[in-house]
């Protein structure tokens, strides 16, 4: 691990003011703040752990989240860092059992070129990735400083900190874990349920014994007392040394050890391999999956993004990804309000369609968790969108079922040497016709037009991309399209 995971690093001094305030350097803050850093808004990213997070927890990367990074510049360095997942493989009594599929299997296409690949990255690796790619855009992270109070009134948000002088800050966002000072600060509420009784354990650790090839799964034991459980699996994790341990306990009272000779006596009990086969613990966590959500996602200057708004079961995978993308839905919102071309109101908009989603994705990791749903097309997070937002305006009528509408993400494809992602790419909107002979194109000032032929993705028309991938406004010609512009403030 690079030693940005292990330790304090040097970080710049911390201003008195700065447009907005990011509490916690995990995923979700470092995403956002890069995005951020994209649209030139000064943020200053406070954590207060001595550096980043060791761990491996959220190693799975969805397709959608992969085409986030793709657009904050990041995903090659994580293919190149990460790796598939590997074949599951069932083992009883030292014996190979046979092969465990995990994923029903999705084609990727031209509109979804990532379908089908969940990228396996170690959450450590792909935090340090976003930490490199932020301090590339003039950004970084100040560590050890623990927000203990947080004040606000009419024009902005003043935040204290244990050492240290306050901030003040435009804008503030908890990205600051399940656990959030900030939402304990402000006073919201989780409203939710236990997954599972039971506690589980995770931990990254150094095994001998088994190859690198497979995800290993040890079915469960009627263990000695406080071992017995249900799953037990050991990942390796992509260019590394280490694997990841996941194990479950059948008896809530149950209290794992996470020291070395816990987790040496735990693998001894349920696996094949003996104690002496575990020969390092790197990092070591004890959770109860639980399914909840903030009772609401903003309190007047401040926002929660990540586990601050939702805590998931780790099933599926879909913690991490619709954490980054929280980030990726506030970045352009909280960028267009400060630099004035739009709306203190557009804000609203972040609440109204994150909460949804949300909702959505524990339900999936709840059912993935229970066994009640596979991971298949609803766990990578294409088919997300806004339908029902006040952004998103289809000016159409008559359309098909299965028409690309506004509110849905807008697919990839290429034509005549244009690939729409790389059209995207960046902190703009983007004015796509497709298919259109409408010579009436409106002047949108800084808003790129792509003139692309009809393609079966789309349909025919004319759409307004938003920066974060998804169809503002949709019509067949351009109608109102320039007032729309100017209320989300594209112009």
């Amino acid at each position: 691990m690079d030693s940005v995971t292990q330790a304090a690093v040097d970080t710049p001094a911390v201003p008195a003011e700065t447009d907005v305030l990011i509490v916690g350097a995990g995923p979700t803050g470092l995403a956002l703040a890069l995005d951020l850093a994209r649209h030139g808004v000064r943020a200053l990213v406070v954590e207060r752990s001595a550096g980043l997070f060791p761990g491996s927890r959220g190693k799975g990367i969805q397709p959608r989240t992969q085409e986030v990074f793709d657009d904050l510049g990041v995903l090659d360095a994580l293919r190149a860092g990460g790796g598939t997942y590997p074949v599951g493989m069932i083992w009883k009594d030292g014996q190979r059992q046979g092969e465990h599929r995990m994923f029903d299997e999705v084609e990727a296409t031209e509109a979804d070129p990532y379908a089908g690949f969940a990228l396996m990255v170690p959450q450590w690796r792909t935090q340090e990735i976003l930490y490199a790619r932020l301090t590339e855009l003039g950004g970084g992270v100040t560590f050890g400083r623990e927000l203990v109070g947080l004040d606000q009134d009419a024009d902005g948000v003043t935040a204290s900190f244990a050492s240290g002088t306050p901030v003040r800050a435009r804008y503030a966002v908890a990205a600051d874990g399940g656990r959030s000072a900030v939402r304990r600060a402000l006073g919201i509420g989780m409203t939710g349920e236990t997954v599972d009784p039971a506690p589980a354990l995770v931990a990254d650790i150094r095994v001998t014994g088994l190859d690198r090839d497979n995800w290993h799964f040890f079915p469960p034991t009627d263990a000695g007392p406080g071992l017995q459980g249900g799953f037990l699996g050991i990942c390796p994790l992509p260019h590394t040394e280490d694997f990841q341990l996941a194990a479950g306990f059948a008896d809530p009272s149950a209290e794992p050890d996470l020291s070395l000779d816990g987790i040496r006596k735990l693998v001894a009990t349920r696996t094949h391999l003996s104690a002496d086969d575990v020969t390092e613990v790197r990092w070591a966590s004890e959770f109860r999956p639980r399914a909840a959500m903030a009772d609401r996602f903003r309190d007047r200057r401040v926002f929660l993004a990540g586990d601050a708004a939702h805590v998931h079961s780790p099933a599926g995978g879909q913690g991490l990804n619709t954490s980054v993308q929280d980030a990726y839905n506030l970045a352009w919102k909280l960028a267009a309000v400060l630099r004035g071309s739009a709306p203190a109101a557009l804000l609203d908009s972040y609440e109204e369609e994150r909460m949804p989603v949300a909702a959505q994705m524990l339900g999936l990791s709840t059912g993935v968790h229970r066994g009640e749903v596979r991971r298949g097309a609803a766990t990578q997070q294409l088919g997300l969108g806004y339908r029902g937002s006040a952004l998103a305006v289809e000016t159409r009528t008559d359309l098909p079922e299965e028409a690309l509408r506004a509110g849905d993400r807008a697919p990839d494809g290429t034509r005549a040497g244009i690939r729409l992602f790389d059209a995207f790419r960046g902190p703009h909107w983007t004015l796509l016709t497709v298919g259109s002979t409408d010579p009436g194109m409106p002047d949108l000032p800084g808003i790129p037009t792509v003139r692309f032929p009809a393609y079966e993705a789309y349909g025919t028309g004319v759409f307004l991309v938003r920066p974060d991938g998804y169809v503002g406004w949709a019509g067949g010609s351009t109608g109102n399209l320039k007032e729309y512009a100017a209320r989300v403030g594209a112009l």
